[in-house]
């Protein structure tokens, strides 16, 4: 029996229904490329290779990725033991999709690895802690620069919640599935994303201040300086990072690059 490894945050699942829906979440077609992050003992792969043209398992541990061939044997699947932050998503066919049970503690360094890509996948199903799904789906008054960074480039829909119970090991939360559709043009093209999230970034630096502050600090400016951005962009000088639209950040953008 494969134990799992702690250190690489591994658990687990073995639920049908819960992978089943993992697949549905990436609407997984038999003409599609599926790159899987951390197939672990294959249970996801089987549903993966019985639907798409080719799955790419990407592995870190060597040995489940030496085990993952004789596990599932399909002539569809190729086994890559590397880490996933090192993998080319270039070698990957274009409008390629994701599908993974993914490590908590990698999650946003996978996330932006994904979505930030010169060939990003056109959908990315991921199981993650339901608080971190829930995060990336967020509406204004609950985001971060997480959910900011994922709704920039993507739409998002939370799916299956997973109970922990259902992993071995059980992990000490609900998990949930999210999928990320990526935005067929950009959401906003006067602005690029550098700039952008400079800017998001300085409001979110000290978030439990207002913006005013936020600003001031993470831009290098008076706050006097901040607050006439803020007037510029329509934004009030009282308001919080997390309460800003994706819309509001771009007017701030565009205040501040005009």
């Amino acid at each position: 029996m494969t134990i799992p490894k702690k250190s690489l945050g591994q658990h687990w699942l073995r639920d049908e229904p819960s992978l089943t829906a993992m697949a549905d979440a990436a609407n997984v077609t038999p003409e599609d490329t599926v790159l899987e992050i951390g197939p672990g003992l294959g249970t996801l792969t089987q549903v993966l290779v019985h639907r798409a043209k080719q799955v790419v398992a990407v592995e870190f541990d060597r040995e489940l990725a030496e085990d993952l061939s004789a596990r599932v044997m399909a002539s569809n699947l190729e086994v890559v033991q590397q880490d996933i932050l090192q993998f080319d998503l270039t070698s990957l066919p274009p409008n390629y999709k994701v599908a993974a049970n993914i490590p908590y503690y990698l999650t946003s360094k996978i996330v932006r690895t994904l979505l930030e890509s010169p060939n990003p996948p056109a959908i990315t199903s991921l199981l993650v802690q339901k608080e971190v799904a829930e995060r990336m789906a967020a509406a204004p008054g609950e985001l971060s620069v997480l959910g900011v960074s994922v709704q920039f480039y993507c739409e998002a829909a939370l799916g299956k919640v997973v109970p922990a119970a259902l992993f071995t090991p059980p992990p000490e939360v609900d998990s949930q599935i999210i999928a990320l559709t990526r935005r067929s043009a950009p959401l906003f093209t006067d602005v690029t994303p550098k700039a952008f999230f400079r800017v998001v970034k300085a409001g979110f630096a000290e978030k439990r201040k207002m913006l005013r502050s936020s600003l001031s600090g993470g831009l290098h400016i008076s706050k006097e300086a901040a607050d006439a951005l803020l007037i510029k962009a329509n934004i009030s000088s009282q308001a919080r990072a997390q309460e800003l639209s994706l819309e509001d950040w771009h007017r701030l953008t565009l205040s501040l690059v005009e």
